[in-house]
């Protein structure tokens, strides 16, 4: 294997390289060429390929790949290098156990779930625009406008997962605070704890859940999972880490990129109060084009070819899922935000037998702001560009400063 760079850059998994809208460029060269790309041993111990077109994303990500997440789902794993949560936590496993998990997480995820939470979740949503109206805090607004990263992005997502997990509201701060650091990545703001430190306090609190739990069972997710005795007390706590953390770290940049394509797109909210309708199509084409997971990683199970190039087996592959909702292929003018975009076959929940099994309750979310917003205001107003945080599994907002014209 040769070391191919691209635009200078030798490893893919580098977070710096996603702090700019230079990245979009990337991809569309990248897209483009069609090609795999190599990324020598780096981030990755032991290096790894990349695929960005939409059809070469579809194809790795396919429920009968040659292919596995058992060694892990993102930059930095591979066989040699496993995720010591392979096989055991819900997005790293695969088989009968895989679907074990399925069966006991999923009613907890899905639609039905997202709309016996409907209620919950407007309330969160008005409490949310109530916060926004009143100016939010001290810290997260300034005299002529509010960040919406800080101020808006996590609360919602986090009010859902920690009500799914019968986590007190109380403890919110808490818990999203873990989150930030587990996927803090290079971020300044984070560098008081390494990644692996915040893990292991969620671990440590969860472990408290559970003996309350067991003490006091309740109608969640952690009390469901006690109930099946073919879990033990470590598979509980990394599923329920699983679920915290994918129930917040996406779908809070989904949140503030909802207020992102309002200020680009003034158009849109005035459209959205005169059609209802259209609200769920701009959550999807708000999904594509905001793309918060940033990647996903597989390994090989048996020699394979991908975007035409051979690979070997035991070898890490990376879909890059923005660069896949941008392939002009697939969605014409990719750069544009449109609402009669139809079909939106995006990957922004990924693909295949790993896709996002909390889809519904994004989608849920997202719905209910937008309708909120669509209600209360008259326009998003940028103060500045977004500033980007330097993390390569999410494309994640570290400030969004705007203004709020309310109705």
């Amino acid at each position: 294997m040769t070391n191919a760079a691209v635009h200078g850059v030798a490893d893919l998994g580098d977070p710096h390289i996603y702090q700019t809208a230079d990245r979009y460029r990337m991809w569309e060269k990248l897209v483009a060429e069609n090609r795999a790309v190599w990324s020598a041993p780096g981030t990755s111990p032991g290096g790894f390929w990349s695929v960005f077109s939409h059809q070469a994303c579809s194809e790795l990500l396919a429920p009968n790949a040659p292919f596995t997440s058992e060694y892990g789902m993102m930059i930095g794993f591979d066989r040699d290098h496993p995720d010591k949560a392979g096989g055991r936590m819900l997005v790293v496993s695969e088989g009968s156990w895989h679907n074990q998990l399925r069966r006991l997480i999923a009613p907890f995820l899905s639609r039905a779930s997202a709309q016996s939470l409907s209620a919950f979740v407007h309330r969160e949503v008005a409490e949310i625009l109530r916060r926004l109206r009143n100016g939010g805090s001290s810290t997260e607004s300034t005299a002529t406008g509010q960040d919406i990263a800080s101020l808006v992005g996590s609360r919602l997502p986090a009010a859902v997962v920690c009500e799914l997990l019968g986590i007190p509201a109380s403890d919110r701060d808490l818990v999203v605070g873990l989150t930030n650091h587990a996927f803090g990545g290079k971020e300044p703001a984070f560098a008081d704890m390494e990644p692996s430190e915040a893990h292991t306090q969620i671990l440590s609190y969860f472990v408290d859940v559970i003996e309350r739990r067991r003490a006091d069972p309740g109608d969640d997710l952690v009390t469901a999972l006690l109930a099946d005795e073919s879990l033990n007390d470590s598979e509980i706590l990394i599923n329920c880490d699983n679920v915290l953390i994918g129930g917040n770290e996406t779908t809070r940049h989904a949140v503030t990129g909802c207020f992102h394509a309002l200020a680009e797109n003034p158009e849109i909210l005035p459209a959205l109060r005169a059609e209802p309708a259209l609200i769920p199509a701009a959550v999807e084409e708000i999904l594509r084009w905001a793309s918060p997971a940033m990647h996903v990683l597989r390994v090989s199970t048996r020699p394979t070819v991908v975007a035409g190039q051979e690979i070997d087996e035991g070898v890490a592959v990376v879909a890059w899922l923005p660069a896949a909702n941008r392939d002009p292929g697939v969605f014409p003018s990719p750069s544009e935000l449109r609402l009669d975009r139809h079909p939106n076959r995006h990957l922004a929940f990924g693909h295949g037998l790993h896709h996002c099994l909390g889809a519904a309750l994004a989608r849920a979310e997202l719905t209910a702001l937008l309708e909120a917003l669509a209600d209360a205001l008259d326009g998003v107003e940028p103060l500045a560009e977004p500033q980007w945080m330097s993390v390569n599994q999410v494309q994640g907002y570290r400030t969004l400063p705007v203004v709020l014209h309310w109705r």
